[in-house]
């Protein structure tokens, strides 16, 4: 089904927490932000419809979602084209794993779909995961010992080409689930960034304010990408007055970035061989830029503790690629809430108040905790595996 982006800002009905799950893509903005922002950082309301008051950055530019299934039922597609302003919704079965990515600068001709990055074979419809590098939104619909929870991340493993934003929609049996626990975002794009906050209700709503990245800037997040690992970077200078690579040299707006893996392919970067150990394998160059500029995304192959989100099976997901706001710092400040979530399956009263405290909220939590999978899944696992996407 394909709704108009004012009819998907609208309530939406409950999945069934058994059934069909319900995935939305909507793709909003453009790949190449005009101007850099500076917007409210007390926003109310819905954030979709937060987004269409957002005054447009620049021409938007069409994506092309694609879908790769690891196990259960996919939506019967591995990907489609996808208008700015579009949504399209999917149904997949409860048990589904599975990765989604954007892929932008697609010349198509009939079912071949060649794009500049996310590309997947020349396929329009993918079978097999894109080319890095390519935000991914994963999913394991049914993980945990009696695959009864959810584990879901926004993964930047395989680099980084778009924001992307994930809110989750409730079931019949997860209703009590506050918003500021599930709806997460990385937005790491000169452009899209509102103003610098500590909190905000960009992705919930008013009565449970989300903890944001508190320090980045749209003059910041140009550079985040290390010189090596940027995909296409600027032209040498050819009058010599500029010593190159030099991270000084303006990028483009459209800068995506290979993680360490895709730029060095050496075992170390990821973490193979003798380094798949999560007592070996440390965080690089790349995967500390990108825990600074999208604190709740996955950055490496052991990165789980601090990027995997655990809830209730049940519910259904509504993938946002460029959407504008900031990125969320959910998993580092509210990391004790997410646990008893992820292990009890429910909140005390204590926690649901305390989720409605800004000061709590935005409170120093110290280094950053994490979930661990209840099953003994390390969900480096699910870099690999699983995913929903929305785009522009």
């Amino acid at each position: 089904m394909v709704t108009s982006p004012q009819a998907a800002s609208a309530t939406p009905r409950h999945p069934s927490s058994m059934g069909r799950l319900l995935l939305i893509f909507v793709t909003f903005g453009s790949l190449v932000p005009a101007a850099h922002l500076g917007g409210p950082t007390g926003r109310k309301g819905h954030w979709q419809a937060e987004f269409f008051r957002h005054p447009k950055r620049s021409l938007p530019t069409t994506i092309w979602p694609g879908i790769a299934t690891q196990s259960g039922t996919g939506p019967g597609t591995g990907g489609f084209e996808l208008a700015p302003g579009k949504n399209k919704t999917l149904w997949v079965a409860p048990d589904w794993q599975g990765r989604v990515w954007g892929r932008t600068n697609c010349t198509v001709n009939g079912e071949s779909c060649a794009c500049k990055t996310g590309d997947c074979f020349s396929k329009l419809d993918c079978e097999f995961s894109g080319a890095t590098p390519a935000t991914l939104a994963e999913f394991n619909l049914a993980g945990g010992v009696n695959g009864m929870q959810t584990f879901y991340d926004i993964s930047l493993v395989d680099g980084y080409n778009l924001p992307m934003g994930i809110s989750y929609i409730p079931a019949k049996n997860t209703t009590y689930i506050p918003p500021n626990l599930t709806n997460c975002a990385c937005i790491a794009t000169a452009g899209w960034l509102f103003s610098p906050a500590d909190t905000g209700t960009l992705y919930a709503n008013s009565t449970f304010p989300v903890p944001w990245e508190p320090d980045e800037t749209n003059e910041s997040v140009e550079d985040w990408c290390p010189w090596p690992n940027l995909a296409f970077p600027p032209t040498k200078p050819v009058d010599g007055v500029y010593p190159y690579p030099d991270d000084n040299i303006q990028r483009p707006a459209f800068s995506p970035c290979n993680s360490a893996c895709a730029a060095s392919g050496l075992d170390k970067d990821c973490c193979v061989g003798k380094y798949h150990d999560a007592n070996i394998c440390k965080p690089s160059t790349y995967s500390k830029a990108v825990k600074a500029v999208c604190p709740d995304a996955y950055s490496f192959a052991f990165d789980d503790q601090k990027s995997t989100f655990i809830i209730p099976k049940g519910g259904g997901w509504e993938i946002v690629m460029c959407p504008s706001g900031r990125s969320t710092n959910i998993l580092r400040q509210l990391g004790k809430e997410l646990f008893e979530l992820a292990s009890g399956g429910s909140l005390s009263r204590r926690s649901m108040r305390l989720l409605r405290n800004v000061t709590y909220i935005k409170s120093d939590k110290g280094a950053a905790g994490g979930l661990t999978p209840s099953n003994g899944l390390v969900v480096s696992l699910l870099a690999c595996i699983i995913g929903v996407l929305v785009m522009v």
